[in-house]
């Protein structure tokens, strides 16, 4: 039996619970009772977000991080505010009341304040409300301290929790993969090479640290499907990073992905419908009645309406305001649709002949689809797409070639790209290759060196089975959760 939560009383209370247990308390309207947390003296801490100073009171309205509310404090007296400024960091002690004003229901009444740590309004670079991301990301250091990026960051957390509740239930393992690995899942040469960088003090010709080529993983899937030969069913959360050459919102060098692997699947739809259950049920998570859901949900809502239009981006502006909730009731109202990769290319053709202004050619067959009409296939549909088998030449050499006795299918592989419409590709995964001679000679095939595979071998040689698996990456889903986009 696990023993009770210790309460933290070594630290003060944040917003968060404060406000929490204030409004789930029965009110009292007897004088003879106890008194209730209203008449008692409090702490509060936490970072002034506004000043506004009037004759003989100020109100200044404090957050700490632990909710989107924030607190208004009332210094009664003149000139109690005088230089406090946006990003100053306050301790507080007095007692919480019902507002008298709007915008509140409970405020701060102060009997003592002291200053943390001072802050120039003149000098603090991101004192204004709503700044452009391009401010922000010259502040990355202190962006954090924006109503947006906290609410973002409070959301991603709940966002791992749901995730991680969902894998558990099912009976995930988690792993946590290596970062510095000799093998590049992706085939595609995009990775960040380590060197050895002696000291100045080191020999002339010192040992070099690595007797190989080490590079940062691009992704940790390899790695990960040692485990799930033993565990069965196992994922991670872990950093990746690519050397890719695109200057866009859809491509990072540094990301987080979110990936899963499952033994005993063999047939591509089982798979799709383990992926499909996961994001339908975490969204389920977002929209049910959980303490942690309503705190999204109010996350969801403070990073709406901080939301600012971007000079020349009215169109982005438009679908970042819709409604933040829209989306998510969408994807559990209605199973995802599934289609082919040639299915796909002759839906676009047709799109395109009906409406040849609006609409691109369709790329020949065995050219890669691209993410405007990746939105297209999924708004097209009015929901979440799975685009599956696409060309061998297109995918990494472990995928499972699809078995058919049309010849034009065994070019193509057991693979799907889930695609949300007005965002594109959010998830890619496949069916592994578990058979040794197919394995190894697609290997050869992609240009590569089995001797440099043997472990990755090896798992077919002892043992193999039949196992799929999927990677999302962190960033797109947030993305896509927030309304985001490029965050």
């Amino acid at each position: 039996m696990r023993p009770s939560p210790r309460n933290l009383s070594t630290l003060p209370p944040t917003i968060r619970s404060l406000l929490a247990a204030r409004r789930a308390a029965p009110s009292t309207s007897s004088s003879s009772e106890s008194p209730s947390q209203e008449s008692q003296q409090i702490e509060v801490n936490g970072w002034i977000k506004s000043v506004r100073g009037h004759r003989n009171v100020s109100f200044v309205e404090l957050n700490d991080g632990s909710t989107s509310e924030s607190l208004q404090a009332v210094l009664k007296g003149k000139g109690k505010a005088e230089g406090l400024g946006v990003g100053t960091s306050l301790s507080l002690k007095g007692r919480l009341e019902k507002s008298k004003g709007k915008g509140q229901d409970l405020e701060l009444v102060i009997d003592h304040a002291q200053v943390a740590g001072h802050c120039d309004a003149q000098l603090y670079p991101i004192q204004k409300k709503s700044l452009p991301p391009a401010v922000l990301r010259e502040n990355a250091h202190l962006r954090f301290r924006t109503t947006q990026t906290a609410a973002v960051m409070r959301i991603r957390d709940a966002l791992v929790r749901d995730w991680h509740d969902w894998f558990e239930e099912n009976e995930f393992v988690q792993i946590q993969t290596p970062l510095l690995t000799a093998s590049d899942c992706e085939g595609a040469g995009e990775v960040f090479t380590l060197k050895d960088h002696p000291a100045p003090t080191a020999p002339t010709s010192p040992q070099p640290f690595f007797y190989h080529p080490v590079h940062l993983t691009v992704s940790g899937q390899l790695h990960l499907e040692a485990p799930t030969h033993a565990l069965s069913r196992t994922y991670t959360l872990s950093p990746a990073f690519r050397a890719e050459p695109s200057l866009t919102s859809r491509h990072l060098s540094e990301f987080y992905m979110m990936e899963g692997e499952v033994a005993w699947v063999e047939s591509l739809d089982g798979l799709l419908d383990v992926v499909e259950d996961g994001v339908r049920s975490v969204v389920r998570e977002i929209l049910g009645e959980s303490k942690r859901g309503e705190r999204l949900r109010r996350d969801l809502e403070a990073v709406s309406h901080s939301i600012q239009e971007s000079e020349g981006d009215e169109a982005t502006l438009e679908e970042r305001l819709e409604d933040p909730l829209a989306r998510l009731r969408h994807i559990v109202g209605q199973p995802f649709t599934r289609i082919t990769y040639s299915s796909a290319l002759e839906l676009i053709a047709t799109l395109h002949t009906k409406s040849p202004d609006v609409v691109s050619p369709a790329p020949p067959w065995g050219e890669g689809i691209s993410t405007e009409h990746e939105k297209l296939l999924a708004e097209h549909f009015n929901g979440p797409l799975f685009v599956t088998r696409y060309p061998k030449s297109l995918k990494p050499f472990y995928m499972l070639p699809t078995s058919s006795s049309s010849p034009s299918d065994q070019e193509t592989v057991e693979c799907f790209d889930l695609l949300f419409p007005s965002w594109g590709e959010m998830a890619g995964g496949s069916l592994r290759e578990h058979r040794l001679d197919h394995l190894t000679r697609a290997i050869s095939d992609a240009g590569m060196k089995p001797e440099e595979y043997e472990w990755y071998l090896d798992l077919r040689r002892y043992g193999t089975v039949p196992h799929g698996g999927w990677g999302m990456g962190w960033d797109r889903w947030v993305g896509w959760v927030t309304g985001l986009g490029n965050y």
